[in-house]
């Protein structure tokens, strides 16, 4: 913690009150929480950013996709429109924001759809065509206007909400508190060869209720880039002269999966839109060789870059263990919600 973060500790006591405040106005009633009949699963963090929602989105689609008729609801951070918008073949990365855009370009199958008022996204949904069996709301922990009925909470491993300060001091946008509203807790972004030893000492410093489930995922890269249809192996990546471009909450890992010495490393704000000059950058810095970038950084790059240069390395959320029960709890969640799917 800098210098600058613990002088302003005084104004993380006078936030923190004021964000206990809002939730107890909400817990006990005086403002109110709207829930709907249909399974609502609510990803989300007590920290700002960096935590691997999109991934856990993502793992959940395709837990679901096959036996429901599914929905992502995100405010679209950053995008250059306003209200409720439901992705079409007319929608891109600024009129949606980058992640929802990824979710649409990836999936076809389901509905994505931004809007700042959660409650009334769900409300545009429902009153559509083709209604939801179950709809996914990307980072709305914190979002109390609706009540959702699942709860998951994200923590990122090495940077856990237990080890953290509100802000401005820290980086939680709620207090520690907040995580008694989660059913289930993931900590994220973890070694994959986490041990039993270290998993344990996790949840005793998290102090989870007895009926909250603890999961620890890590994020698992893909063995090729791509960029449209073409593909180029990870290994042979790793060897070439490149320039690595990342415009995310953390891009460290990123960074250290691909980098070789002596490569190219640019590093922009998290959701950054890019700008011409940034552009020019890039390409002057690449110099003809490949240049590659974050699956949710290449949402806004595309078109903008040469395609033969631009590549990009998807990433999945994986389980250490215990994904079967994951799973199992979250279908069960969702079959006993509709009501019209046998559980386990």
């Amino acid at each position: 913690m800098n210098f600058i973060r613990k002088i302003l500790f005084p104004f993380s006591i006078l936030y923190g009150g004021i964000v206990w405040f809002r939730n107890f106005l909400f817990d006990c009633g005086v403002l109110k929480s709207y829930s709907f009949e249909l399974p609502v699963i609510a990803v989300g963090n007590l920290s700002v950013g960096g935590t691997g929602k999109s991934p856990q989105i993502e793992y959940l689609i395709r837990l679901l996709t096959n036996s429901y008729t599914v929905a992502t609801l995100s405010r679209g951070y950053k995008r250059q429109s306003e209200g409720f918008i439901l992705a079409d073949a007319h929608s891109n990365a600024i009129t949606l924001g980058d992640e929802p855009f990824q979710f649409y370009s990836k999936f076809p199958n389901i509905q994505v759809a931004v809007d700042a008022n959660r409650k009334n996204g769900i409300e545009q949904l429902l009153k559509g065509t083709v209604k939801p069996d179950v709809i996914l709301l990307d980072d709305a922990f914190q979002h109390r206007k609706v009540k959702a009925g699942f709860y998951i909470l994200l923590t990122a491993y090495g940077d856990l909400y237990a080890d953290d300060y509100m802000l401005p001091t820290g980086n939680l946008r709620e207090s520690r508190n907040g995580a008694k509203r989660a059913n289930i807790v993931v900590v994220t972004k973890c070694p994959p060869d986490l041990s039993m030893a270290d998993r344990q000492a996790i949840a005793r410093k998290l102090k989870l209720k007895s009926n909250q489930q603890l999961y620890f995922s890590y994020i698992h890269y893909d063995d090729f880039v791509f960029a449209g249809h073409q593909q180029e192996d990870v290994t042979a990546v790793k060897a070439m002269d490149k320039v690595l471009v990342a415009g995310i909450a953390k891009p460290e890992p990123f960074f250290n999966h691909l980098q070789k010495e002596g490569d190219v490393m640019m590093t922009f704000a998290d959701h950054h839109h890019f700008s011409e000059k940034d552009i020019k950058a890039i390409t002057e810095k690449a110099r003809g060789n490949k240049i590659i970038t974050t699956e949710k950084d290449y949402v806004r790059l595309k078109g903008r870059l040469p395609e033969e240069q631009l590549f990009y390395l998807p990433i999945k959320s994986a389980f250490i263990s215990d994904s079967n029960n994951f799973d199992k709890t979250i279908l069960n969640y969702v079959g006993q919600s509709t009501g019209n799917r046998s559980v386990y």
